[in-house]
């Protein structure tokens, strides 16, 4: 099992708070809707990876010291083993630079209240919307025989409240 850090970049606008996203290019979850991310290096935190892959992704620096952790969650894959990983998200409303397209990820802001979530991974519908509030989600996610309904959903203790 991996592990992988994920970053949702807030924005205000006139109206309403707004994630960059975007469409995955090549890798696990090609075609669908993400947040900028990927593999932690050895001996990398979570959170120097995040901002790491949002820099690689789209072109944005964000310091490690300004993203705020919103999600622990344990991905089981059983009928492809390889995809089975540990994802650590995070939120940041500061950073430098406009979002770019790279060979990774073409990236676009969407409305937080309107989140695409039929173009996402299925478990996204079960504690984005709650992170992106703020809340701390720490949850186990099962995947079915066909790799993109969700089979299981187990919750830990969820915090209130942005995470440290």
């Amino acid at each position: 099992m991996f592990a992988v850090a994920v970053t949702y970049l807030l924005r205000m606008t006139p109206t309403g708070t707004e994630v960059l996203l975007g469409r995955k290019l090549t890798g696990i979850g090609a075609g669908r809707i993400v947040g900028p991310g990927g593999k932690l290096e050895p001996g990398e935190d979570a959170a120097t990876a995040a901002a790491r892959e949002v820099e690689e992704e789209v072109g944005i620096s964000v310091a490690a010291p300004d993203l705020v952790r919103v999600a622990e969650l344990a991905y089981d894959f059983p009928h492809r083993p390889a995809w089975s990983q540990r994802s650590t998200a995070f939120l940041a409303t500061r950073w430098t630079g406009d979002a770019r397209a790279s060979a990774e990820l073409v990236p676009s802001w969407f409305p937080v209240a309107e989140l695409p979530l039929g173009e996402m991974w299925d478990d996204a519908r079960l504690w984005l919307p709650r992170a992106l509030a703020g809340d701390l989600v720490r949850a186990e996610c099962t995947y079915a025989e066909d790799n993109r309904t969700v089979l299981g959903w187990r919750e830990g203790e969820a915090d209130r409240g942005r995470g440290t």
